[in-house]
């Protein structure tokens, strides 16, 4: 694979070139295709280095934010349901930790869908010889989000030593499994609905909705009553499921096993059909040109 760049349609952003795809395993092809991306992604890091540093405080003084809030509410009450206060801490920081995840891998592409088809970039995406969905969802890493994933461990690691929990190996492995779970949730989601855009050619305004519907995954599951919106955020927008079953692996005790089960049968559902509008909706793109 070539090192040099091509600039794509609208002439905004470098594109690593690819060349076609050489003899031997396809996974290889695509790790090579997806090293060149990191390597874009941290030159334009590099570029514009007040503007990550800047993301990175910002990020950080909104977690900071969030624990406050808990801190107050733990003021008045002991118990949030059937929650501690060190539980719930350990949920928020599960919680920005999948986020934090999610946005250094995805967020940012999925949001640009709709400027791609807008402008008519999809149309150099398209004559890629790889997948067009894995160079959308993988064209950038926001590398600041990485370092907000680690405050989000620091927090857990505290609130862990607080409630005196020592996970073993397995539950930990357990735990990042779960969470690439709930990582697999949010990117198929959102990646649904910015294939809006192919009807709408703008949908940001319904990507970042989705987006604040996160802040329902730092809320304890046990909270909510049986009802119309419980059964609505952990079933058809599983938001309930994302933080709390991992975090109840650990901190917690799972109900049942199936709480793990229906998280994982659940990612694989919404990745599913999340790849079924995808599908549909490229058979109606027609070109920005056309």
């Amino acid at each position: 694979m070539s090192a040099t760049t091509l600039t794509g349609p609208t002439g905004s952003l470098p594109e690593p070139a690819v060349s076609p795809r050489p003899p031997g395993p396809r996974w290889r092809h695509y790790l090579r295709v997806y090293a060149a991306l990191w390597r874009n992604s941290v030159t334009r890091e590099l570029t514009f280095k007040a503007n990550f540093l800047l993301w990175i405080v910002v990020e950080l003084l909104w977690f900071a934010l969030q624990l406050t809030f808990i801190a107050v509410i733990y003021g008045h009450t002991q118990r949030i349901a059937t929650w501690s206060r060190w539980q719930v801490v350990f949920l928020v920081g599960a919680s920005q930790f999948i986020q934090q995840l999610f946005t250094a891998f995805f967020l940012s592409n999925c949001v640009q869908l709709s400027e791609h088809v807008r402008t008519g970039r999809l149309d150099f995406l398209l004559l890629l010889p790889v997948n067009t969905r894995f160079v959308i969802s993988c064209r950038q890493v926001d590398l600041g989000a990485f370092v907000n994933a680690v405050s989000a461990v620091a927090v857990m690691a505290y609130a862990a030593h607080q409630l005196g929990v020592t996970p073993s190996a397995a539950r930990v492995v357990g735990f990042l499994l779960l969470c690439g779970a709930g990582i697999l949730i949010h990117y198929s989601l959102m990646f649904l609905l910015a294939s809006v855009s192919f009807w709408t050619v703008r949908a940001q305004g319904i990507v970042w909705g989705y987006y604040n519907l996160f802040n329902i995954a730092r809320l304890p599951d046990a909270a909510f009553r049986p009802g119309l919106f419980k059964a609505v955020f952990t079933f058809a927008l599983p938001m309930l499921l994302v933080s709390n079953v991992p975090t109840k692996l650990l901190v917690r005790h799972l109900q049942s096993p199936w709480e793990m089960g229906r998280l994982v049968v659940l990612a694989g559902v919404c990745l599913g059909v999340s790849e079924w509008g995808w599908r549909r909706s490229v058979r109606r793109y027609t070109s920005a040109s056309a």
